[in-house]
């Protein structure tokens, strides 16, 4: 018994919540508490003296007895059959799926194994669906989930046998004291106001509390601050015992919150009335960042079938227009036999090359967002001249050009300058691309660099269709199409893949545009001096 709180380890063995089982080194059950008597349909007469293989099915008899005799060898605080799923059996023959946890103590009648048996059925259930879509991953999870209620049950149920004898009381209360110091769950008493009087050493810890601060001072509630329990409601569930297991966010001392999953349950004493309440919780940071990684990776995946779906039904109907021209102008070309009909045969010959370009830039569309969602895109900064190489690249669009259409360049400010150079290149030749196909013919598409100590601004500007103010809104989406180009060739993913090499240069993208009145896209890369 605590002497300053009153609370004895009888009293929380007696109400624990989870089935607690003391063996010898001969394997031989010699103490279990009631909650494991009820969870296997046994009496206590019927159960003390039997070997643990009783609550075990026949076809893992064999293997269990290996671990025992290896456990006795090399004791030690651990839970058992990691990466196992591990099976335990009714008296009435039924299975049921256990978290079991084990410890050793020596005392003067000899070597003791404390095994603690969470029944956990229900979370095999909840859990199924995520083993389904990724069975590696779950094992990781359930390896770093220990769960709250296997702590909760392996403390309370060793209590319940502190009644017998002086002896007996002695022996299980030095049991519980090291379970009580080495169990990695938030252990928690308190009195039936809700004030605490006990904490264990994991509580300081993960709290960041010592236990002069909380003990007899303050209540739970200081904890649950935020997470949309109170401590009344908990007080008032436990009282009526209605379950108070669930999933909520505990406050450390520097306000930082951390997940846990939690029970809250009240103790009793022979006449049934509260005491106090016992309170446990689980730190289930990792298992909710290994959820996290699987969501976030179940919604890339969707993303990306999404992508190829997409992909089929755009490539169906964009390259039915060139493959159209290429054949055409093959069964063409195969007639003009002739000498005199070179001229057009060489018709012919361009618009091949043409359409079997518009198929390159399509393809080359989408094999760029594919590397873009798989994070294949790598930067290759290098020092280079900056009006040098647009001019480059501009020239290299001078087929593409209108009758009578124009790019006219200038630059102001320093040459060199650091970035990467294809990139670059991407992004204008993009932008350049669609000035000259939004805009009408004899029309002049301005293009402009400035260079300054901290910063580059590129601008593109064309007298073409424009672009609706609504439109603008979704213009760097995936496969978006503004309402006055439908009728013209496109994927719809030029500008997406344009603001996502822009945003892996670390720049901005900004678009200025009218219906009728021409558009102007600008971009801003911070530079180093």
């Amino acid at each position: 018994m605590n002497k300053d709180t009153g609370i004895g380890f009888d009293v929380l063995f007696t109400n624990a919540s989870l089935g607690i089982m003391v063996a010898n080194e001969q394997g031989t059950i010699v103490l279990a508490n009631p909650f494991l008597l009820n969870q296997f349909g046994y009496s206590e007469k019927e159960l003390l003296g039997q070997k643990i293989e009783q609550l075990i099915p026949e076809r893992y008899h064999s293997r269990h007895i290996t671990h025992v005799h290896h456990y006795n060898e090399h004791p030690k605080n651990r839970p058992m059959g990691l990466g196992l799923d591990l099976y335990a059996i009714r008296k009435n023959g039924t299975e049921f799926p256990v978290e079991v946890s084990l410890g050793s103590y020596q005392t003067d009648q000899g070597k003791y194994v404390i095994a603690f048996l969470s029944d956990i059925s229900k979370r095999k259930e909840a859990e199924q669906a995520l083993q389904q879509l990724n069975e590696a991953l779950e094992q990781k999870v359930e390896e770093r989930t220990v769960t709250l209620k296997s702590t909760v049950k392996q403390l309370a149920s060793l209590i319940a046998e502190t009644e017998a004898k002086d002896t007996e009381l002695n022996r299980i209360n030095i049991f519980l004291k090291n379970i009580w110091n080495h169990a990695e769950a938030i252990i928690i008493v308190t009195d039936d106001a809700g004030i605490i009087k006990m904490i264990n050493p994991a509580a300081e810890r993960l709290l960041s509390y010592s236990e002069t601060e909380l003990i007899g001072k303050r209540t739970p509630a200081v904890f649950l601050d935020e997470t949309g329990i109170s401590l009344a409601s908990l007080i008032d569930k436990a009282g009526n015992g209605t379950s108070n297991e669930a999933e909520v966010y505990y406050k450390r001392k520097d306000d930082s919150h951390f997940p846990v999953s939690q029970t809250f349950t009240a103790m009793r004493n022979t006449q049934g009335t509260i005491e106090g309440y016992l309170m446990i919780a689980m730190d289930i940071s990792k298992r909710k960042k290994a959820e996290t990684d699987l969501l976030v990776a179940l919604q890339k995946e969707k993303e990306l079938s999404e992508l190829k779906s997409r992909f089929v039904s755009i490539a169906s109907h964009e390259f039915r227009t060139p493959l159209s021209t290429v054949l055409s102008s093959a069964y063409l070309i195969s007639k003009y036999a002739e000498k005199e009909d070179q001229y057009r045969r060489d018709k012919h010959i361009q618009r091949i090359v043409s359409a079997v370009n518009m198929l390159t830039d399509i393809l080359n569309d989408f094999l760029s967002v594919g590397k873009i969602e798989e994070g294949k895109i790598q930067l290759r900064r290098t020092v280079f001249d900056i009006e040098q190489h647009l001019t480059q690249t501009t020239n290299e669009l001078i087929g593409l050009l209108k009758n009578n259409q124009q790019i006219h360049y200038r630059h102001e400010g320093a040459l060199q300058i650091e970035l990467d150079p294809s990139l670059i290149k991407h992004i204008l030749i993009n932008l350049l691309s669609n000035a000259i196909k939004f805009s009408p013919e004899g029309s002049v598409i301005e293009l402009q660099s400035t260079r300054t100590p901290g910063n580059l601004k590129i601008s593109v500007t064309d007298n073409g269709i424009g672009i609706s103010a609504e439109d603008q809104l979704h213009l760097f989406e995936r496969f978006f199409r503004a309402a006055n180009a439908t009728n013209i060739q496109g994927t719809g993913l030029g500008l997406h893949i344009v603001s996502k090499y822009v945003e892996l240069l670390n720049g901005t993208i900004n678009c200025r545009s009218q219906l009728d009145a021409g558009t102007t896209f600008e971009l801003n890369f911070q530079v180093k001096p």
